[in-house]
């Protein structure tokens, strides 16, 4: 292990944030991970695998794990936050004081400020600082296969260019390639809104609507999503490589994704409640969803799909009511004034 390599404090040992600790050890970096589940600390550090997240799959035995923040980010000149959205501002809370003064802080938590709908970024900056150095991680990239070693590309926003690549150095390696750009909005967007449409495709395969049916959704609902990034101040590229398309095409289309397969549930003819408690983990797409139309609203874009994915899980139609609604809206040209017009 380089001793010139930053040392890296991972927080949150779910599936994602063990998979992403994992493969920065693997890359070689000095790497401790925090968590508050003693028993999941316990089995990264005594058998070297998080035994209920990603059972069967080795960790590294250079990979640390505490359950003490304070020392967890003692030591660390990055810091990498992978919690889910609704506890990432709790998670800065507790970090800010305890950060190194250098160190930056990079995000792989996908989502909005539940209830206030802001920006990750932006409630980042609030609450460490300006002049802390900020990026997200974000693309096509499910937990399992980065754990496994499997090929993946993946995203990293900053809108400092130094600290852009010392995050993707880290995560960069023989079957994990890390790109950079600096777009932090659109790339947050697309993170967050993919979420949404998986549910839509979920429900559209749940219901055996065919595969034709599946590739229409995803089109349409990337229109949606560069639409909203528009109006929002971000730039369109940046929603057509891996912060968007990418994600949108993997969790639409991939069964380990929670947010389709929440959408499977429902095509199926189950409730919510059934549908949340047989996943096990947190589906983001349920509060998103909410923040989304709040945007929307709020910029006056229309968004049909994502509209009426919000009306079924708040459980005010039928996944067959909603279908209904979506097939019968008017015919019209496919881009009437340019690609971001509704």
């Amino acid at each position: 292990m380089s001793t010139d390599k930053p040392s890296i404090a991972v927080l949150g040992t779910g599936s994602w944030g063990t998979a992403l600790a994992s493969l920065i050890a693997r890359n070689g970096y000095r790497t401790t991970i925090w968590g508050r589940d003693a028993d999941q600390v316990g089995s990264i550090n005594s058998v070297h695998e998080n035994t209920r997240y990603l059972p069967g799959i080795p960790l590294p035995e250079s990979l640390v794990a505490t359950g003490d923040l304070a020392r967890a980010v003692s030591g660390a000149d990055l810091v990498l936050v992978v919690t889910p959205s609704h506890a990432f501002a709790q998670t800065l809370h507790a970090l800010a004081p305890l950060r190194r003064a250098h160190a930056g802080v990079a995000w792989a938590t996908k989502g909005f400020e539940p209830g206030s709908g802001r920006f990750l970024h932006e409630v980042a900056a609030q609450m460490l600082g300006e002049a802390v150095p900020l990026a997200v991680v974000t693309g096509p990239s499910f937990a399992k296969e980065v754990a496994q070693g499997l090929p993946t590309a993946v995203t990293v926003h900053s809108d400092d260019e130094a600290f852009n690549g010392l995050v993707a150095d880290a995560l960069h390696g023989p079957t994990f390639r890390a790109y950079t750009g600096n777009d932090m909005l659109g790339a947050e967007l697309g993170g967050a809104m993919k979420n949404v449409l998986a549910v839509a495709t979920g429900v559209a395969d749940g219901m055996q609507l065919g595969l034709n049916a599946r590739a229409g959704l995803i089109t349409r609902g990337l229109n949606e999503m560069l639409r909203l990034n528009v109006a929002l101040g971000g730039r369109a590229e940046t929603l057509m490589g891996l912060a968007g398309l990418g994600d949108l095409v993997l969790t639409c289309t991939g069964d380990l994704s929670r947010n389709r397969r929440l959408g499977l549930a429902l095509g199926r003819g189950q409730s919510i409640k059934e549908a949340v408690a047989a996943i096990g983990q947190v589906v983001e797409s349920v509060q998103t969803a909410d923040e989304v139309m709040r945007l929307a609203d709020r910029h006056g874009i229309e968004l049909p799909i994502s509209h009426l994915v919000h009306r079924v899980l708040h459980e005010e139609i039928t996944p067959a009511e909603g279908l209904k609604m979506l097939l019968s809206r008017e015919q019209k040209p496919e881009y009437p004034q340019g690609l971001f017009e509704p």
